[in-house]
């Protein structure tokens, strides 16, 4: 498989508390994301019309209840992430046609990808893409899922691809499933444990 390799000097860190405020700046550059939503209804804690959209994403960040890889440059500016997390604890776009026929079971879900508006077509979603299965395999691995759109044919709006595309997953290993949307589709790979990982038991 052909996998595309990083892009200039770009490099992955964790999203938790030492990261904050790069994403947090990240996120303001970009007028709060998708409408204000800083990554924040993916997870099925939030409530809506309830929920501090900042307030609540940072809480989980520092308390550790969010995960992301987060993509920044030379000069330490975040330019992108990869959202994702344990499956029971993100949720999907087109959850009613995937709970209609639902897939095996994954351990990882991948919720969101975002690049900034100045950097896409860099290389930012592949690498935000890359170092998130690298954390999941460090996580010990698993099935991992995503809803991506295809992009083959058609000219998609950005606004629209908050899962990056199904091209991109399947240039990292990913398999289509089941189509749940006009142009989404499950996506599914198994990743495996690095060395680093702890010992697991079940997915």
């Amino acid at each position: 498989m052909s996998r595309p390799g990083p892009s200039g000097d770009l490099s992955v860190r964790p999203l938790d508390a030492s990261t904050w405020d790069a994403f947090a700046e990240l996120v303001e550059r970009n007028n709060g994301i998708y409408g204000g939503c800083w990554c924040a209804p993916n997870h099925v804690e939030y409530l809506r019309g309830v929920s501090d959209h900042r307030t609540f994403k940072e809480e989980l960040v520092r308390s550790g209840r969010a995960r992301a890889a987060l993509v920044v440059d030379g000069e330490g500016r975040a330019q992108g992430w990869c959202q994702y997390g344990l499956a029971e604890g993100l949720h999907l776009k087109h959850v009613r046609a995937y709970r209609q026929d639902p897939p095996a079971p994954a351990r990882w879900r991948i919720a969101c990808v975002f690049v900034d508006k100045g950097h896409r077509g860099q290389g930012v979603a592949r690498r935000a893409l890359e170092g998130a299965l690298e954390q999941i395999a460090v996580a010990g691995g698993g099935l991992v899922e995503a809803i991506p759109e295809t992009t083959s044919g058609r000219v998609a709006q950005g606004r629209f691809l908050f899962s990056a595309t199904v091209e991109l997953f399947e240039q990292y290993g990913f398999v289509r499933g089941r189509q749940v949307g006009k142009h989404a589709w499950i996506v599914s790979r198994e990743v495996e444990p690095s060395s680093a990982a702890p010992v697991r038991e079940g997915r």
